[in-house]
């Protein structure tokens, strides 16, 4: 469901952890015959490096287990070049690291009910790997990761669009123990990328696009009374 730049830019609702203060989740209408693939809802999960959105993710596959996840972390573009001495030759946090024509071509495809072959990305060496995962389309999609938002052509694709808020020392302190343990990289070149580009580029790119969202999540996934909204509205959509 395309919607237009007013529509997308009015005051998103923000779900603290106080229950009364948080919107009714919506109601879908119901149905014992599987939705056809023209009502495929796309909900885009957005917010800093380290801020909860996978938790978010993690949380929703307990309760609604029937859904495709896309990353947008899979279709980064390959930087083998790059590695813990020259970590900031390759800015990952800006939005041309991505290969949005491809992106946007998979994700019409899934919400047209076609399958895509989804590329899968070496984060150890910075690369495309050449092997793809099937992956058939559902009557939901999740699309996680840091500039969901930026791209108007994708943007213009969401029907449920997400922003995780979460304080900055919180990701950072994040973002440095996944970087450490899962990607094989120092605290020194960790702290170097932090604040040569993936601080300005957060407040440049990432930041803004929050007047985009239709739901603001604070502390992510341990909020647990906005998901209890959030999975309430993805349960009906996909009964």
């Amino acid at each position: 469901m395309n919607r237009s730049q007013n529509n997308e830019s009015h005051p998103p609702i923000n779900l603290s952890q106080n229950a009364d203060q948080a919107t009714q989740p919506m109601q879908a209408t119901q149905s014992d015959q599987p939705a056809p693939f023209n009502k495929v809802k796309l909900v885009g999960i957005t917010g800093g490096s380290g801020s909860g959105k996978t938790t978010i993710v993690r949380k929703i596959s307990e309760i609604v287990p029937d859904f495709v996840f896309i990353p947008q972390d899979n279709y980064y573009k390959s930087a083998e070049h790059i590695s813990n001495t020259n970590i900031t030759a390759f800015n990952f946090d800006h939005p041309e690291a991505f290969d949005n024509i491809l992106l946007h071509e998979h994700l019409t495809q899934l919400k047209n009910g076609r399958p895509i072959e989804m590329p899968q990305y070496d984060f150890v060496h910075h690369r495309r790997k050449t092997e793809t995962v099937r992956v058939e389309p559902t009557k939901l999609i999740i699309f996680e990761g840091i500039m969901v938002f930026f791209d108007p052509h994708i943007r213009e694709l969401l029907d449920l669009k997400l922003y995780v808020d979460t304080p900055d020392d919180i990701r950072f302190i994040r973002r440095l123990e996944r970087d450490m343990k899962e990607r094989g990289r120092t605290v020194d070149s960790v702290i170097q990328q932090y604040l040569e580009v993936v601080r300005p580029g957060h407040y440049e790119f990432i930041e803004p696009t929050k007047l985009y969202a239709d739901l603001i999540i604070p502390e992510g996934g341990f909020n647990e009374n906005a998901l209890q909204v959030l999975t309430s509205f993805l349960r009906d959509i996909t009964r």
